[in-house]
């Protein structure tokens, strides 16, 4: 049976000599968007499932992320989607089950491998049936380990090099069409801001001599496992739908899903201005594409993005 490896290989084979005819056939005048398949080199994308309780930080692994999304889960907590493939940390943690909102997230990227602690029952057929890789313990016993130095289930966490997975040097965020560039014009100056869930919040402060935004989470700077400042080069607070699902937790809270795929607004903090942009994803497959008001894509600053998803 071939490897989902194999099979990422020769579907990059394939988009080659599919470019090449296409451009052979096509005209040489304007027109329409280049599709987002090209020859390149593809990511191959670590997802992660990462816990977010103050019992769960500070975490390890995360500041090497390509993108951090956050997301609102059972009874106003938050939980992070860790995603790598430019680099990866030797320990990743700790590691939570997975959510719906995960899955369609996730339809971005070309068959990701999703590295989650287990699921609710009810939602583990949608897991095998969605087009990504599952991880689970179950299926990788020896890449996971339960630490010493908190109380479980806080304490679970990925080796991922003792997983069938490599970094790619390819980031992320630029496998999804992002551009790292110079900033557009406009913006407006802003110090921080924050963020609110029902029982989570964070905040990011512009920090100049760092050209960085600083995290804080729950009124607390947020801290790597070393200790030092968790931070981020670009900030995106995508406004979205959040609805009840049908899936609950063991202690009978209802799952939220936050819904990216369609349109809405968001604001793009980088190099200490703020930003008003749309966000727009026709289909699960389609990358989410951010646009200024002038209609152009917006640029993001080199290095790691977080991606916020705040309820409308």
């Amino acid at each position: 049976m071939p490897t989902s490896r194999t099979k990422r290989s020769t579907a990059a084979a394939l988009a080659a000599l599919t470019l090449v005819i296409t451009a052979a056939c096509s005209s040489s005048g304007g027109g329409k968007t280049a599709p987002r398949t090209t020859s390149a080199p593809r990511a191959d994308i670590l997802a992660v499932k990462i816990d977010n309780v103050a019992a769960a930080r500070p975490p390890t692994g995360l500041e090497k992320a390509d993108i951090v999304y956050v997301e609102q889960v059972e009874a106003g907590l938050s939980r992070i989607l860790a995603v790598y493939s430019s680099d990866l940390p030797s320990v990743i943690g700790p590691v939570r089950s997975a959510r719906e909102t995960d899955l369609e997230l996730l339809r971005q990227f070309d068959e990701p491998t999703l590295a989650y602690s287990g699921a609710q029952s009810a939602l583990r057929p949608s897991i095998e049936a969605a087009p990504l890789d599952a991880l689970p313990p179950s299926k990788a016993p020896d890449a996971y380990f339960r630490s010493g130095d908190r109380a479980a289930p806080h304490n679970l966490y990925l080796r991922p090099g003792r997983i069938p997975h490599s970094s790619t040097g390819v980031n992320a965020a630029e496998d999804l069409g992002i551009r790292f560039a110079a900033p557009p014009p406009g913006g407006t100056p802003v110090h921080g801001r924050t963020v609110s869930y029902p029982s989570a919040q964070f905040t990011f402060t512009w920090a100049a001599d760092r050209d960085q935004w600083l995290v804080s989470m729950d009124r607390t700077p947020a801290r790597t496992a070393s200790g030092d400042r968790l931070r981020a080069a670009t900030v995106v607070l995508q406004d979205v739908d959040v609805q009840p699902s049908r899936f609950r937790d063991r202690g009978g809270n209802t799952s939220p899903f936050s819904a990216t795929v369609g349109t809405g607004s968001a604001a793009v903090l980088r190099d200490g201005k703020s930003y008003d942009v749309a966000w727009e994803r026709s289909t699960a497959e389609s990358a989410t594409s951010f646009t200024t008001e002038d209609g152009e894509p917006m640029t993001f600053a080199t290095g790691q993005v977080w991606i916020v998803l705040v309820p409308k």
